[in-house]
């Protein structure tokens, strides 16, 4: 790599240059809005009587589903960010801030806010880093107010033709993503690690013997011996577009937005980018079938490592965090596209799907097993957090 000078005083260029530098991530800047989806499992410990209601016990965790409502605002860096070399010599960083508010579309409450940074970075040969041919190397840089920070690395690449979709429009494998699930049933943390990942379709109902934890299934209701969405809530009301195959697999309103699409004659171009803070990580291949027998282990099969390009980084969490309910892997694929309407104006459109690996024990199953497995005599288990969002470049 030549040498180059990277100067203190660094003066902002032309517009056209700042987003020429950002390359393939320039498009993303802008405000988005849409929506999108959330399902998250966390503790729950019951809650005391009052004069209005009685005890709720403690259930092994509580279901969160919502579908949402979302904001994104990306703005550009103006100037260079040097990384000052050692072993190499210097190198730039060109990079976008963003801001993103997510609430419940069905209530209006708020749910998360996260401030952060996305970069591109050029190969490196201190240490070796290509990126893939045709592409970038990225990252992104998160903060969430609960007390994690992330740091997931991965590559931008271009592509052309309808994102998201299983081969060759339903769904299944989305297109353009290196990730073959983002399934959200949960798992028995093994005495070895990896902890796989179910594969894409799994049902919580056919994955664990005796229908596993119930809040995954919909058709048992919501209620005080199954806390759920939209217990507690006031009023006590889902929307039926949250269905078992959403639950199961959200990765599914993606796909069915651009199947919208698709029948309306829209053509597709952009780019993919895939992230996580680790690699490589391992799937199952194929999903249960038949429900497992009461007292039998969870059912499994054949795995796959997916290893993701230029993947780094990783999590930390603030010490409550990392005893009560540990963030502990996050991958992500962003699909950046121009959509072409059969007749009208192109327009941008972004959709996300992620995953998160959330670490906590079930209350009420008691384990003898040594740590990591056992946490205060219970069972540990990896809880998938999984949020996807389609959203349109819009005013602003």
């Amino acid at each position: 790599m030549s040498a180059q000078f990277i100067p203190s005083v660094r003066i902002s260029p032309d517009n056209d240059t700042v987003l020429a530098k950002l390359g393939l991530l320039k498009d993303l800047a802008g405000n988005w809005h849409g929506k999108g989806f959330n399902l998250v499992a966390r503790p729950f410990f019951g809650l005391p009587a009052t004069a209005s209601a009685p005890a709720v016990p403690a259930a092994n965790l509580f279901l969160e589903l919502n579908l949402t409502h979302e904001t994104l605002k990306f703005d550009p860096i103006s100037s260079p960010v040097p990384n000052r070399g050692t072993f190499q010599q210097d190198i730039e960083l060109f990079g976008l801030t963003y801001l993103q508010k997510i609430s419940d579309a069905t209530t209006g409450g708020a749910l998360h806010i996260e401030p952060g940074i996305w970069v591109t970075q050029p190969p490196t040969t201190s240490p070796v880093e290509d990126p893939p041919a045709n592409g970038q190397i990225v990252a992104r840089m998160g903060s969430i107010p609960h007390g994690n920070v992330l740091l997931a690395g991965g590559s931008a690449t271009p592509f052309s033709g309808p994102p998201t979709l299983g081969a060759p429009t339903g769904t299944g494998v989305p297109a353009f993503s290196i990730f073959p699930s983002f399934n959200t049933t949960p798992i028995a943390i093994p005495a070895a690690p990896p902890t796989p990942i179910n594969a894409a379709g799994a049902s919580e109902f056919l994955t664990a013997p005796g229908g596993g934890f119930k809040q995954y299934t919909l058709t048992n209701p919501a209620d005080a011996s199954n806390p759920r969405t939209p217990f507690l809530n006031n009023p006590p009301f889902i929307d039926p577009r949250i269905t078992q195959a959403l639950v199961n697999d959200p990765i599914i309103l993606l796909q069915q937005k651009i199947q919208e699409q698709v029948a309306e004659g829209c053509t597709f171009e952009g780019v993919a980018i895939n992230i996580a803070t680790q690699s490589p990580i391992t799937f199952f291949t194929t999903p249960s079938t038949v429900q497992p027998p009461a007292g039998s282990p969870p059912a499994d099969g054949p795995t796959t490592a997916v290893s993701v390009a230029d993947a780094s980084g990783g999590i930390e969490n603030l010490p409550f965090l990392a005893t009560n309910a540990d963030a502990a892997l996050v991958y992500a694929t962003f699909w950046i596209e121009r959509v072409t309407p059969k007749t009208g104006a192109p327009f941008m459109q972004l959709q996300y799907a992620q995953f998160v690996f959330l670490n906590f024990p079930a209350v009420l199953i008691p384990s003898n097993l040594p740590a990591p497995q056992s946490d205060q005599g219970k069972l540990n288990f990896s809880w998938p957090h999984v949020s996807v969002a389609t959203l349109t470049k819009t005013f602003g």
